[in-house]
């Protein structure tokens, strides 16, 4: 596959037409800070072309495992993987991003990345509608096989005067964006025929970002009751189908503001912090701000960042099904995150088809007995808006920490919908 280093050279110039997303603008802001206002449909999206020094490119991805998936058996060491013996294979990542700030002055708050940073100086309004499982025609911030898609560019302040914006050395605006509900008017960035049907559901159902394909248990020889190695599974007959469909619709809308840069290897403000703040505009080239979406995070078996992953807990409420069969997030509705059970109300054990001494289960005493993820300070609630009642709050809440600017630079993150802030 062609890729572009395009951070690497002065000039971006207008690369997506040749790459078959859309015909290059000559302003590459598309409207403007109005955004989409078609009244319904979508709104023509013009790809944004370079505009040199002092401007920025807003690109988004989700890095190589949205279009690669997660290989099990993993390919090296180390690999991102499930655990539980599962790969996981997209067939659509789509997401709606909407309102993309900038702000002076980041570091204004030292110790609370959450609190505003400084002044609004500059806002671009989508919605843009993106499939993160295709690949895009720049390369990504994480490296590797990681590609980006660009979705607009800015170069002035357009709610400070038009001012350009300063280069001076150790000047940093911070970055901030939406996942937001999808939008019955929007641009369309990469998606294609079947995926348009994909994003109307989205707009019916009030999805912010929907993951569709295929879970194939793989665990093999590693999960059997004769290797001591490793945490069994060994659910009563019928056991759940080794392949199905999934098809995750998160209604989660979801500002992050803040970011730190992912892509800056100097230190982070505090020591909670492992980059700095925002990014630095330059004199003689632009610079690329990606939105990063990382597809593991509703998965993971606690609310601590980078927890194991797991599928186990969505195959089991398909227990007994025969033939064709999709996993929903309404099927996770009423389970107890904290003693998972099958379809059939029997306890699911743990199960780990990896050396748990490269790849730890990580957050409790031993990856046996009957699997309960961790919520941390969170606590069970009948109030979504003060903890968790089920699985399915404990998952959504995790995908909504997703966001990212440049690969992994964290952001503060402010729910929309009933949740635990």
């Amino acid at each position: 596959m062609m890729r572009q280093r395009i951070e690497t050279i002065g000039t971006i110039g207008c690369l997506v037409s040749a790459f078959g997303l859309g015909a290059c603008g000559s302003s590459g802001t598309n409207s403007g800070p109005g955004g989409c206002k078609s009244g319904g449909g979508m709104c023509v999206f013009t790809a944004p072309t370079d505009s040199g020094g002092k401007s920025v490119l807003f690109t988004a991805s989700g890095e190589e495992l949205a279009f690669t998936g997660y290989a099990f058996p993993p390919g090296a060491d180390g690999d991102p993987s499930f655990v539980d013996g599962w790969q996981i294979d997209f067939t659509r990542l789509l997401v709606t991003i909407d309102k993309i700030t900038l702000w002076d002055n980041p570091d204004l708050h030292l110790t609370d990345q959450s609190l505003p940073p400084g002044n609004l100086v500059a806002q671009l309004n989508g919605p843009w509608a993106v499939d993160l499982h295709k690949q895009g025609p720049l390369m990504g911030k994480g490296g590797g096989l990681e590609t980006a898609v660009p979705i607009a560019a800015l170069a002035k302040q357009n709610l400070n005067g038009d001012k350009p914006f300063s280069t001076a050395s150790g000047t940093r605006y911070a970055f901030g964006f939406d996942l937001a509900p999808a939008d019955a008017s929007f641009y369309n960035v990469n998606l294609d025929a079947d995926a348009l049907g994909d994003y109307a559901q989205m707009v019916t159902e009030g999805c912010a970002v929907l993951y569709a394909g295929i879970a194939t248990f793989n665990g093999g020889d590693d999960c059997s009751p004769t290797d001591p190695e490793f945490a069994k599974f060994a659910p009563p007959p019928p056991a759940p189908p080794t392949v199905m469909s999934f098809r995750f619709c998160f209604k989660s809308p979801t500002t992050y503001s803040n970011c730190m840069d992912g892509s800056n290897p100097a230190p982070g403000i505090n020591a909670n912090e492992e980059h700095p703040r925002g990014f630095a505009f330059k004199d003689n080239q632009s610079v690329i701000a990606q939105v990063t979406v990382h597809t593991d995070h509703p998965f993971w078996e606690s609310t601590i960042h980078d927890s194991p992953a797991h599928f186990d807990q969505f195959a089991a409420q398909t227990l007994g099904a025969t033939g064709p069969v999709t996993v929903t997030l309404a099927d996770v509705v009423g389970v107890d995150y904290l003693a998972f059970t099958d379809k059939a109300k029997a306890a699911l054990p743990f199960r780990s088809c990896l050396p748990t001494s490269k790849y730890p289960m990580g957050h409790y005493d031993a990856p046996a007995g009957q699997m309960h993820f961790d919520p941390q300070a969170i606590g069970k609630s009948t109030d979504p808006a003060t903890g968790f009642r089920d699985y399915h709050d404990f998952a959504t809440y995790n995908q909504s920490t997703q966001g990212h600017l440049n690969s992994d630079g964290l952001c503060a993150v402010q729910r929309h919908y009933p949740s635990p802030q």
